[in-house]
C-alpha cells in the first residue's frame, strides 16, 4: 500500500511537472509537430539524461510513448519497395530521412572511435548510473510486468523495434540499388579504402619470420616409422 501511494505522489509530481513546463512554453512556441529525430527503445530513452531516467514509471505505465517517425512507418508496409524512378538522386532523397531517424549506419565511421579509455569509462559509468536511477524508478511499480501488458506499453515497444528493424532494412535495401547503379555516398555504402602495400626496398633482405622455423609439434622418427603393408608376392 505504501509503495502505490509513493508511486501515485511520483506519477502526480511528474505530471504537474510536465504539464506546468508546457504551459511557460505554449506562448512562445508552436504546437509541436512530427518530427524525424533518432528513435530511441525504451531501454535508451531510460538512459537519454535525468530526466528520461525519472520518466521511465511514466513508460511502463504507457503516458509517455516513443513516437516513431513517418518514414518508419512506411518502411513497415514494405521494406523492399522499389523506388521510381531508381536514379542516384532519389535514392539519397530516400536515404537521408532513414538516417534522421535511425542514427549513422555501420558504414560510417562513429564520432567516438577517437576517444580514450578515460572518456569511455566515463561514458559507460554515466550510463549505469542513469540506468540504475531507472530501475529504482520502475521498481515502485508493483507487478511491473503485468502492467506493462495491460496498459498497451509492452505491445508498443515491440512496435518500435519492429519499426526499426523495418527501417534498417529498407536503408540497405537502397544502399543495394545504389551500389550496382555505381552511385555515390549516401547513395551507396561507405567503403573503407584499402590498406596501402608496404614499401620494400629490393635492395633489402625480407623480414625474419618472428616464429622462427616451423617445426612439428610431434616430430615421428624414421624408426617410429608404422611399417607398410606388402603386396601379394608374385
Amino acid at each position: 500500500m505504501r509503495r502505490t501511494l509513493l508511486l501515485a505522489g511520483f506519477l502526480a509530481a511528474v505530471a504537474a511537472g510536465c504539464a506546468s513546463a508546457r504551459q511557460q512554453t505554449a506562448p512562445s512556441q508552436p504546437p509541436a509537430q512530427e518530427s524525424d529525430e533518432r528513435i530511441k527503445s525504451t531501454s535508451e530513452a531510460n538512459k537519454d539524461g535525468i530526466t528520461g531516467a525519472m520518466t521511465a514509471p511514466l513508460r511502463d505505465v504507457n503516458v509517455i510513448r516513443t513516437k516513431i517517425p513517418r518514414v518508419l512507418l512506411e518502411s513497415m508496409d514494405d521494406p523492399y519497395r522499389r523506388p521510381t524512378p531508381a536514379s542516384c538522386a532519389s535514392l539519397i532523397s530516400l536515404i537521408k530521412p532513414l538516417d534522421a531517424a535511425l542514427g549513422e549506419d555501420l558504414d560510417s565511421m562513429p564520432a567516438t572511435e577517437d576517444e580514450d579509455l578515460m572518456d569511455r569509462g566515463r561514458k559507460a559509468a554515466g550510463e549505469a548510473a542513469l540506468g540504475a536511477v531507472a530501475s529504482a524508478a520502475q521498481d515502485m511499480i508493483p507487478m511491473r510486468g503485468w502492467v506493462r501488458k495491460l496498459s498497451g506499453a509492452e505491445r508498443h515497444d515491440r512496435l518500435v523495434q519492429s519499426a526499426i528493424a523495418s527501417g534498417a532494412v529498407r536503408r540497405a535495401y537502397l544502399k543495394g540499388l545504389g551500389e550496382s547503379r555505381g552511385c555515390n555516398p549516401p547513395a551507396t555504402p561507405q567503403h573503407k579504402p584499402p590498406a596501402p602495400p608496404p614499401v620494400v626496398d629490393p635492395g633489402m633482405p625480407p623480414p625474419p619470420d618472428p616464429y622462427g622455423p616451423r617445426k612439428p609439434r610431434f616430430p615421428i622418427h624414421k624408426d617410429e616409422l608404422p611399417p607398410q603393408p606388402k603386396g601379394p608376392s608374385s
